[in-house]
């Protein structure tokens, strides 16, 4: 029979840490908080079995849930010595989401359920203090409110601002026991004038309202949102737990807060946090309330003139300090908890692996290895590879002229800048539709406004702490954020913003740095990042570690420099028609496009030749005796032809030829679906002169290097679209007879490979055979993607969303690999090529060459490469490393 329900307090749990798939990350480390014997409020969780259910069965609940409930909740009552729903001593709870993984606040709570019209007066009577029972009312009719009933937020926000401006009230705290009885008042007959039903009094009914508002919460837009851009399927489900609630709101002896066992920004090995004495946790989190430091040395630092709990609360602290020694050392890992102090007693809410930075991940990781906490291997285990991606971009230049026009928190470390927008929405068109760069400004960001967060470069609120919402979010995403710049006077109805004495509109542009908080006007310069220190010596054991080489797609030596800098061993894919448009040499390209002969199309090619000979020289100098894989040229030609009638008079009067004479032959060129025609090989097989310059200038630039006294150059050349053998073995022949001419010529010998890219099905199919003819196999997985699911990655984004939130694909298959088609082509084609071939090179060069998930897939497949854009080199090492580690479990 199936256990829906596990309880947890009392020193003793059901559950235990290793069942987070089935008790959410939440549920699982409150077991283990009370299995370790630490102040563990209790009461239990419903299992994430139970929303799959409760989805699976047109959201009804499974049998024998309730009877589950009921015998928990008593369990919890003999614990607590209250009744749930007693009219005289009433146990509240807390009903919360729990996912196996954190998203924080994307689904709903709710606090101080239980309290209706008599228990109020109860806990009133009980706690001797009914101003503070009479808050805890209205902040659950408020909060189940809007959470179950459907009753929109900001009806109690203006009911609340009204009763406050009529008794000249600034701040929440002058608020007496009679204002709230009469906001719970006006509350309730809010609720029933929206609903036409009054407001529930039944405890029984609210708990199962807020149960379902829980489970209903994981399907809604922004939890579906950040399950999309964090890639956590919907299948997951979560947990709900519903749990004995504990008071910072009762006095100056109670408090709440969020810590962490070291600092999530700069991964430094000291306590750091944030809380608020006589309030709830929400008001940390939401930035409601500027909350105080937790230790002295934070006061010290940041210049705060709040008292810090080490100093109002030194006894508890302590016992917090003690409790975070205990978790990190338990769990071997930084963690991120949440505490209640209640008339003097601490009680632990949550504990988790807390969200951090990429630099925090690496000092942690690094430092924990050396103090002998974890391995090397657990170590290379602990960083997420695409964290790193915010540790290889620019900074600010220290020496650039700057004028900083306000001060916040540094919450994310980073410098971004962009043009100020003030609503989700925008920030969501301006940055995808118009492709402008933005800083998202915001009061207090919340969970609706996830996907404009996503969107910007950067984030700046003035409200709210180092544990806000807006602060906890970008620090996943590794976006630069300023947070609680106080000074900033926003206004969103005539979209401006008052900083510095600079008045500022939508569109203006300024500039964070996520790690000072300084908030600068205008675009402030950059500097490349410094990648020493923790950074190269886990590079160096991921290095130590994976099998995988990790190339670079590149063709300037730009890219190629900057791909060396970050440890490519080579080049996977160098795209030649990058090369032909620039300035000096796309007429003469175009003169060979529009040449009716092959002695003209000879001619023109003469042209190209110096310069695509001098491309080659630059990469295998930077390469130095690194494998340089060099696709001939791939695209249709009319890319490289104009369109515009200035650009159509310029081509023909370099020809030598008439407009009528260019608009003819972009008329011959044109093609009904040109990505599907007359590209890649069948260019080869059409106008064989076109590659026969390009391996001329490969040659010829080996030659040249390797004369010069540098390292010996084997280049690699890849003949793109191939379907079958034959088009394979003529483009050898080909490429073969060159080779034997430059040799003759340069009175030298040459060492080459001629190999092809696997992107059509057909290719894949029948690897067997071209690896007859084929020294190496680059699976070009991006047109492979498009050919197999017959998908346009240009077009595809208009109705991918549709798809993958109707769980159709499990995501976007163009940014991790679809291992279950397209992966079958590529595990047939390595299978067929090596049983022709057995040391036939295998790689991939698509995009997915930089995903982690596919960097395994390639792993596992006993792929020789992956390759991957400059900047994800150090993504794909660390990726190959972990799913090497991945292969060697038990």
């Amino acid at each position: 029979m199936t256990k829906w329900v596990y309880g947890f307090g009392g020193g003793n749990a059901e559950g235990r840490s290793d069942m987070r798939e089935l008790l959410g990350g939440k549920g699982a480390n409150l077991a283990e908080m009370s299995n370790l014997g630490l102040p563990v409020p209790p009461g239990f969780t419903i299992t994430t079995e139970v929303c799959t259910a409760f989805y699976d069965n047109d959201r009804a609940y499974p049998d024998g849930l309730n009877a589950e409930v009921e015998t928990a909740l008593a369990a919890v009552e003999k614990l607590v010595g209250r009744k749930f729903g007693d009219a005289n001593d009433p146990l509240l709870v807390s009903v919360r989401s729990g996912a196996r993984a954190s998203m924080p606040g994307m689904m709903d709570t709710v606090l101080n359920l239980g309290l209706n019209d008599q228990t109020v007066e109860a806990l009133a009577s009980v706690s001797g203090d009914r101003r503070f029972a009479y808050d805890s009312y209205r902040r659950f009719i408020q909060m189940y409110g809007d959470v179950v009933l459907g009753v929109e937020h900001y009806h109690f926000e203006e009911i609340l601002e009204i009763h406050k401006e009529d008794k000249g009230y600034s701040l929440d705290t002058e608020m007496s026991a009679d204002d709230w009885a009469e906001v719970v008042r006006d509350f309730k007959k809010k609720v029933d004038s929206e609903l036409g039903q009054p407001f529930p009094q039944d405890p029984r009914e609210q708990l199962w309202g807020a149960i379902g508002a829980v489970f209903g919460s994981w399907m809604n837009a922004r939890a579906n949102t950040y399950r999309r851009l964090h890639s956590i399927p919907a299948s997951w489900g979560t947990a709900v737990n519903v749990q004995a609630m504990v008071f910072g709101n009762m006095g100056d002896d109670c408090a709440t807060g969020v810590c962490f066992s070291r600092n999530p920004s700069t991964g430094e090995d000291r306590f750091y946090g944030e809380y608020l004495i006589n309030a709830q946790g929400e008001d940390v989190v939401a930035g409601i309330r500027t909350p105080a430091p937790l230790t002295k040395i934070e006061r010290e630092e940041s210049g705060s003139d709040l008292t810090s709990m080490e100093e109002a609360l030194p006894t508890v602290f302590a016992e917090l300090c003690d409790i975070r020694d205990k978790l990190e050392s338990h769990y071997r890992d930084m963690q991120d908890m949440e505490f209640t102090v209640e008339t003097g007693k601490l009680y632990m809410l949550q504990t988790r692996a807390g969200k951090r930075t990429a630099k925090a991940a690496l000092r942690i990781a690094v430092e924990m290895c050396r103090d002998g906490v974890i391995s090397k291997e657990d170590a290379l285990r602990r960083v997420d590879p695409a964290q790193l991606d915010q540790l290889l971009h620019p900074t600010l230049d220290p020496e650039a002229t700057r004028k900083v026009i306000g001060m916040g928190l540094p919450a994310s470390p980073g410098a971004a800048s962009g043009q100020v927008v003030f609503s989700s929405e925008i920030a969501e068109d301006w940055a995808h539709n118009k492709g402008q760069k933005v800083i998202l400004v915001r009061i207090e960001t919340s969970p609706e406004d996830i996907a404009g967060m996503h969107a910007a470069e950067g984030i700046l609120t003035s409200r709210g702490g180092m544990t806000s919402h807006a602060a906890v979010v970008a620090r996943g995403m590794g976006t630069p954020c300023v947070c609680g710049a106080g000074q900033i006077k926003i206004d969103y109805a005539n979209k401006t913003m008052i900083a510095g004495g600079v008045n500022l509109k939508e569109g203006d542009v300024i500039t964070l740095d996520g790690a000072t908080g300084e908030i600068m006007l205008g675009e402030v310069a950059t500097l490349k990042p410094d990648l020493s220190g923790d950074f190269s010596k886990l590079m160096e054991w991921a290095d130590g570690v994976r099998r995988l080489k990790v190339r670079t797609n590149a063709e300037t030596p730009d890219d190629a420099q900057t791909a060396r800098g970050f440890g490519a061993e080579g080049i996977g894919l160098c795209r030649t028609e990058h090369m032909f448009f620039d300035p000096a040499r796309i007429i003469s390209m175009r003169e060979m496009i529009l040449a009716e002969t092959e002695q003209g199309r000879r001619t023109a090619l003469d042209k190209l030749l110096p310069y695509q000979r001098q491309d080659f020289i630059d990469l295998f100098r930077i390469m130095k005796g690194l494998p340089v894989t060099i696709r001939l040229l791939d695209p249709p030609l009319h890319e490289f032809l104009p369109h515009g009638d200035a650009e159509i008079a310029e081509v023909a009067n370099a020809a030598g030829v008439s407009e009528a004479i260019v608009r003819r032959r972009l008329l011959d060129l044109t093609e009904a679906n040109p990505m599907l025609g007359h590209r890649g090989c069948r260019l080869g097989i059409s106008y064989p002169e076109i590659y026969e310059m390009q391996v001329r200038a490969i040659f010829e630039a080996a030659i040249e290097v390797s004369k010069d006294g540098g390292d010996p150059v084997i280049p690699e050349i890849m003949i793109p679209l191939i379907v079958g053998k034959k088009e394979l073995e003529i483009l050898k022949a080909a490429i073969i007879k060159v080779a034997a001419e430059v040799e003759a010529k340069k009175s030298a010998k040459l060492t080459f490979l001629v190999g092809t890219m696997i992107e059509l099905p057909r290719a894949a199919l029948k690897a067997g055979e071209i690896a007859e003819e084929a020294e190496f196999f680059s699976f070009g997985t991006n047109d492979l993607t498009q050919t197999t699911f017959g998908l346009s990655r240009d077009d595809a984004s208009r109705f991918l969303d549709t798809y993958i939130s109707k769980e159709i694909f499990a995501g976007d298959p163009f940014v991790s690999l679809d291992q279950e088609g397209v992966g079958e082509l590529v595990s047939i084609a390595a299978d067929r090529g090596r049983a022709t071939r057995p040391d036939i090179k295998l790689g991939i060069c698509g995009e997915h060459g930089g995903d982690p998930s596919s960097i395994a897939f390639c792993e596992a497949q006993g792929l020789d490469y992956v390759s991957c854009s400059p900047y994800r080199v150090p993504i794909a090492r660390l990726a190959a490393a972990q799913a090497a580690l991945g292969r060697k479990k038990p």
